[in-house]
């Protein structure tokens, strides 16, 4: 069955056919029915669906329009809609082309007339029908006026040309005056009728375009309410859809409880989204990724009044959500006590502005033809060969200075400290371990690299009451020790390492090692591993950061536990984006708070007061359906700093962490010359300065690793011949200066645990065996 091919239009016609039109990554280019007409270019899955179903309109006359290549064409309105379109052949783009030019020229000068006429409102109730038919009383009696006018310039036409035909056969005779004033007269009125029917048609004319606009407008509001209209129904018919699933499953709640219908403010069901795709909505539910384990619903009534019933300690378990209420607001007022009591260091809140500097990454990557990509230095290198990355893809902050970012949020422990209940305290600490990511939602920069020994301190006693020292204890594999302890009752410590994969478009980042939290109260000790994070359109687009895994906070005293799961992107979900979800559970596996919100911007638990099991699901599994108090908040992001745009989408804290300090270590972070230099814009020293010091760290690496070899050689005598090469181990043989490696007594791994000093050097000025690494 052959094609229909496009229906080439005649001047003012519409113009349709086929064209492929880009969907998404998974179909690719769909085979789409287009109409151009009046200005606007509609599409439809079939022609059959002219009649009743718009996928969508684009208006020609602010639109752009691109040739990609020989059959592909690109058509935007400045972001809000784009179609990307392949003809059958390049001659059937070239018509497409021709066409929708034509279109676009008529439209704008259609809307500069508009424009300049006076504003009205394109409401239908303008256009009665009185006012319809007034105006075809009125274009009726114009084209009468036209009529007349046409018979009487059709009479005197002819005499015209009847006495000019007498004047050219008439010999010279005394009648020729007579004649040419006959011809004068049947002139001049030939000249007054023909007056007469151009004022008639610029008064028609005139009329029409003055309706015509109003009718244009009149009809552009139909299309935009009708497709309003549209969208309204798809998103009822899919919210009609996530409910009749919901209730599936929690159809075996107890009576008197509300429905899942009841929970799209407080509970985890998801209940909005955007659209993805208009190609999507048949397939929209069957194609979801991770369906949600459990479902929250509003509890019961009774659980909220305060009266002696006594089902299942549920009045206990109240009167102790009204203490959460009361102790959350007494910490507050403690802590911003304390902060307005001890008068604030006055710190810096700008730095230089990031220069408007171009890179070409192609010139970076060109270079990496034919090298070993095997000893990448770090997997964020997107050079993916082996040679010196330049900084314009960093900002100007180390590793070390980004680990010491969680504590942005510290006074999500300082509370944790207070709670008397170690539940309560497990979701103060969950919330903390979601809070270090809201930091990297914009930041796209890689940090610097630590060299070897280097550290980094942030003494904030006097403010927060913490101080975080940390130290690059490892290279191959790179690896940063951190720790932190606070007056206010905790200790945090962590051993960071860093795992990558390079998979095409995107890159996957994978923190090892555990981070333990510990009370010195309650003796509470908490462990957790960090998610995994991810940087899409590495290569092509822009770039973009999410978080996704899951992490399970565990109370190793009491066997508390609470169960995190970052949700990651997906082009068919209708949750919100970025979204978290988790729960508190005791050690026998009860549930006690849920736990909802977004890594980038606030969380909320909500007290569990029953569960129970609903019915199998469309997923073939059942999920727990919880019935919860209202949320509360636990934690919701700082705003960002004016103009941080224009500094690397820095916070507060993070302004503050390369800001010179005195007495720090000759090794700490703040010192390195390459950052210093990128901060204030001198990219190419920088650069320089960079190179420099990373060559110098690889030659007193060699020096260190013939050091070990001789020193091994000399204990124990090589067995082969002399001179034969000896098998590197890739480790660095580098002792720390201020962390111990030993055995973490919890998950039993090797790790780095501060083994003191360094706050009492500092006080004593005494840095000597500190290694010289800038």
């Amino acid at each position: 069955m052959s094609e229909p091919k496009a229906v080439s239009p005649a001047p003012g016609d519409t113009y349709k056919g086929w064209l492929f039109k880009w969907t998404n990554y998974i179909k690719g280019y769909q085979r789409r029915w287009f109409v151009l007409s009046n200005g606007l270019l509609s599409y439809y899955r079939t022609q059959a669906e002219m009649g009743h179903t718009c996928r969508g309109t684009i208006n020609l006359a602010t639109a752009n329009i691109s040739v990609e290549d020989s059959c592909n064409f690109v058509i935007s309105n400045g972001g809000a809609q784009t179609y990307h379109l392949k003809a059958s052949s390049e001659v059937e783009r070239q018509r497409w082309i021709t066409a929708l030019e034509l279109a676009k020229a008529k439209a704008v000068r259609m809307q500069a007339e508009s424009d300049d006429s006076a504003d009205e409102d394109p409401s239908p109730a303008q256009g009665d029908r009185s006012e319809v038919q007034a105006t075809l009383r009125t274009l009726s009696s114009k084209v009468e006026d036209l009529s007349t006018c046409n018979d009487l310039i059709a009479k005197h036409g002819s005499a015209l040309q009847r006495s000019l035909s007498e004047l050219e056969s008439l010999r010279v005779s005394t009648d020729t005056g007579d004649k040419i004033r006959q011809v004068n007269e049947r002139a001049t009125l030939f000249r007054i009728t023909s007056n007469a029917m151009i004022n008639a048609c610029r008064d028609f004319l005139s009329l029409a375009q003055t309706h015509s606009k109003r009718w244009q407008k009149a009809l552009q509001y139909e299309r935009d309410q009708r497709v309003r209209l549209e969208e309204t129904l798809e998103q009822l018919a899919k919210q009609h859809n996530n409910l009749e699933r919901a209730f599936r499953g929690a159809t075996v709640l107890p009576a008197g409880s509300a429905g899942p219908a009841g929970s799209s403010k407080e509970g985890i069901v998801p209940g909005k989204g955007d659209l993805s795709d208009e190609d999507e909505e048949n397939e929209f539910f069957d194609a979801m990724e991770d369906a949600p384990e459990f479902i929250t619903v509003p509890a019961d009534p009774k659980y909220h009044k305060r009266s002696g019933s006594n089902v299942s300690g549920i009045s206990s378990e109240i009167g102790l959500d009204d203490h959460l209420d009361e102790a959350q607001s007494t910490s507050n007022h403690e802590i911003a006590s304390s902060k307005e009591v001890v008068p604030k260091k006055k710190r810096r809140s700008r730095i230089p502005d990031k220069p408007n500097y171009s890179l070409n990454l192609w010139s970076i990557m060109k270079n990496c033809i034919g090298k070993e990509l095997s000893k990448i230095p770090m997997p964020v290198r997107l050079s993916l060969c082996k040679i010196p990355m330049p900084v314009n893809f960093n900002e100007p902050l180390s590793m070390l200075q980004r680990l010491t970012e969680d504590l942005e949020y510290s006074e999500l422990l300082d509370r944790a400290a207070k709670c008397e209940s170690s539940l309560e305290q497990l979701c103060y600490v969950a919330a903390f371990t979601v809070s270090s990511y809201s930091t990297t939602v914009h930041r796209i920069g890689k940090p610097f690299n630590p060299l070897l020994g280097e550290t980094f301190e942030l003494d904030r006693l006097d403010e927060s009451g913490y101080r975080s020292l940390c130290e690059q204890v490892s290279h191959h594999p790179p690896a940063a020790a951190h720790h932190v302890e606070s007056v206010r009752g905790w200790t945090l410590q962590q051993e960071i390492a860093l795992a990558s994969k390079f998979r095409g478009k995107y890159l996957s980042i994978m923190p090892l090692g555990t981070t333990h939290c510990i009370f010195a109260k309650s003796l509470n000790h908490y462990t957790w591993k960090k998610v995994t994070t991810t940087v899409h359109n590495i290569i092509v687009g822009k770039l973009w950061i999410d978080q996704s895994g899951e992490i399970d906070v565990i109370n190793h005293k009491t066997g508390d536990r609470c169960h995190l799961k970052f949700a990651p992107y997906s082009y068919f979900s209708r949750d919100v984006a970025r979204k978290v979800t988790g729960v508190v559970t005791d050690s026998s596996g009860k549930a006690h708070f849920i736990l909802s919100g977004t890594w980038d911007e606030k969380m909320e638990f909500s007290r569990v007061m029953q569960s129970s099991r609903g019915e199998n699901g469309t997923e073939g599994k059942h999920k727990t359906v919880y019935q919860t108090l209202r949320a509360r908040e636990l934690w919701r992001r700082h705003p960002l700093p004016e103009g941080a745009e224009n500094m690397y989408y820095f916070s507060e804290l993070a302004l503050t962490l390369n800001e010179l300090e005195e007495g720090v270590a000759p090794t700490d972070s703040r010192l390195r010359p390459d950052q210093r230099l990128m901060e204030h814009g001198r990219w190419d020293e920088a650069n320089a300065e960079k190179q420099r010091l990373e060559e110098k760290q690889r030659s007193v690496r060699r020096k260190r690793e013939s050091e070990a070899v001789k020193t091994t050689e000399e204990a124990n005598p090589a067995e082969g011949p002399i001179g034969a090469p000896v098998k590197s181990t890739h480790v660095d043989n580098y002792k720390a200066q201020w962390f111990e490696r030993c055995e973490d007594p919890v998950t039993r791994d090797a790790t780095h645990i501060y083994k003191g000093g360094y706050w009492e050097a500092k006080a004593l000025q005494n840095w000597e065996t500190c290694p010289d690494i800038f």
